[in-house]
């Protein structure tokens, strides 16, 4: 067997190192998505990683999240920052076991993985234009959902899907989830974020019906 010296030899041509050396991801939620989404951002070698949660990790969410017994009471920013240096211990990971708050300091890029369309409201009136490249993650059952935001068009096409909570479907969007639709919107998640370090257009809105059989990527304006 070949020794390979460098582990991101066989991503070299998919994602750029250099660009990605620049880059600060905050991942807010570190629940069914966001954990699968910090963990594929330390893979591929994002060098900085914000984790933002106030939540602690409880049975359940070693089925639907990834997280291991052992870890079950940890505060989830803390048990996810543990993968993480396993995967690698140069990655600075910045832990806030809190709610994400207005006034928050945070990454060039940002992954939205939060559970309710409040919540996401009142953290897009925080971010927006704060960072180059928002993603935002939603999930229900076998449903998928993951929004792009990269320039003025995508902006105000994601301002639009933040309906009143009124109108939103009862429940949380991971009440009924598993790990798999789970590591399949992460993956659409950090795959728009290559594509904006390639400089290639990222698509603004993307649905998966798994069940279905179904993948739609939505025009915008």
């Amino acid at each position: 067997m070949n020794a390979v010296e460098n582990r991101f030899e066989r991503q070299s041509q998919l994602v750029p190192m250099d660009r990605l050396a620049e880059v600060t991801a905050t991942v807010i939620g570190v629940g069914a998505v966001g954990r699968q989404v910090a963990i594929q951002l330390a893979a591929i070698g994002t060098p900085r990683i914000q984790l933002i949660d106030f939540d602690t990790v409880d049975l359940s969410n070693t089925t639907t999240q990834g997280y291991r017994k052992h870890e079950i009471e940890w505060a989830k920013p803390f048990a996810c920052s543990q993968a993480i240096s396993e995967i690698d211990p140069s990655i600075e990971v910045i832990r806030v076991e809190d709610r994400f708050r207005p006034r928050q300091e945070i990454g060039n890029a940002v992954f939205c993985c939060v559970d309710s369309i409040a919540a996401r409201s009142a953290i897009w009136k925080s971010v927006k234009g704060r960072s180059g490249f928002w993603a935002d993650g939603r999930m229900l059952g076998e449903v998928l959902r993951v929004l792009a935001v990269t320039d003025g068009a995508s902006s105000t096409h994601y301002a639009s899907t933040l309906f009143a909570s009124s109108e939103a479907q009862q429940g949380t969007c991971t009440s009924r989830s598993t790990i798999y639709a789970a590591s399949i919107a992460a993956a659409l998640m950090v795959h728009q974020f290559t594509r904006w370090l390639r400089d290639i257009p990222t698509d603004a809105d993307t649905s998966v019906n798994l069940l279905s059989g179904e993948w739609t990527v939505h025009d915008t304006p």
